[in-house]
């Protein structure tokens, strides 16, 4: 089976050859045989009734000066030229990038769109889990802030963070002498429309944050992320080490819980956050790690992933 991708990403030009995610699944994909093309969701357009992309063939390579080596542009009706396309630009997640999971979801029924959009759009990174209380830390969203004091007060240490943010950008921990609540919560709210989000602070994350990597809904394996000293992030855009970790039987649990609604609302590839034995975040719009787990322990997720893709369109 010979498929023909497209794969909706910021530029392939700049990626980490070394621990980008997008490139792996790419590359992977390339293997097997399958066509590429890449596009960013800046060059996406509905045009009467089409869904267009300003696209190039792409070759990927590991080499780091050029990680992709380009034919000419072309404009793909991702409805007729394309077997599958990729939603792999990373966040924030704003309108820009709800407005393209709207676009995206017109292809449904024509060309296999993943993760769907409608439930990235629907379910975003901080939001997913609260559908899952029972597993996830104490948890506030809203912009009232005699609620955001109650809540400190009843926790008396936290963290607070953007409802939409990426990275680790943006997160601080408050604890209950902290002189800068007020003034960093106004500056929350002055900044922007949206609420944030305060969770309990859970010491087990000086151990690290775990992110577990799903397909189709079924636990694939783990990495540990390791905060710097002293930080309380452990995300590796802000300095985090990756390390080697197993599958914890808190862990199974957690996907056991999620795995049947990732499957209904197909998102076939997602990475979760565990602290501890709570659910922080259900990354569906461009989850990372995949790199790091197959030089840990050998798992190859893109592999699992495209066998998985190509079962879908086979049966499709």
């Amino acid at each position: 089976m010979s498929l023909r991708i497209a794969i909706q990403m910021d530029p392939l030009e700049e990626v980490n050859i070394n621990a980008d995610t997008t490139f792996a699944l790419a590359e992977e994909a390339q293997a097997r045989g399958h066509k590429l093309f890449v596009y960013g969701p800046q060059h996406l357009s509905f045009d009467t009734g089409r869904l267009l992309a300003r696209a190039r063939p792409a070759t990927v390579q590991r080499v780091k000066e050029t990680p992709g080596v380009f034919g000419d542009e072309t404009v793909l009706d991702l409805a007729s030229d394309i077997d599958v396309v990729l939603m792999r630009q990373d966040p924030p997640f704003d309108m820009s990038y709800i407005t393209a999971c709207h676009l995206l979801e017109l292809l449904k029924g024509q060309t296999l769109v993943l993760n769907d959009p409608e439930f990235v759009r629907s379910g975003p990174e901080k939001l997913f889990p609260l559908l899952f209380p029972e597993i996830i830390p104490d948890t506030l969203i809203s912009r009232d802030l005699k609620a955001i004091e109650a809540f400190r007060q009843r926790h008396r240490d936290i963290i607070i963070k953007p409802l939409y943010g990426n990275g680790g950008a943006g997160v601080f921990r408050m604890k209950e002498d902290d002189s800068n609540f007020s003034s960093l919560v106004e500056m929350f709210l002055e900044r922007t429309r949206e609420p944030l989000i305060a969770q309990a602070f859970l010491p087990a994350v000086s151990n690290g944050d775990k992110r577990v990597i799903l397909v189709n809904g079924e636990a694939v394996g783990a990495i540990n992320r390791r905060p710097k000293k002293g930080e309380t992030r452990s995300n590796m855009h802000v300095g985090g080490t990756a390390e080697p970790t197993e599958l914890s039987d808190i862990d199974r649990r957690i996907c056991d819980i999620i795995g049947p609604e990732l499957r209904r609302r197909d998102q076939l590839f997602v990475g979760i956050d565990v602290i501890g034995d709570k659910l922080t975040e259900v990354n569906v719009t461009s989850p990372t790690g995949i790199q790091e787990l197959k030089r840990f322990s050998g798992i190859d997720a893109a592999a699992i992933f495209w066998d998985c893709v190509q079962d879908r369109v086979a049966k499709s």
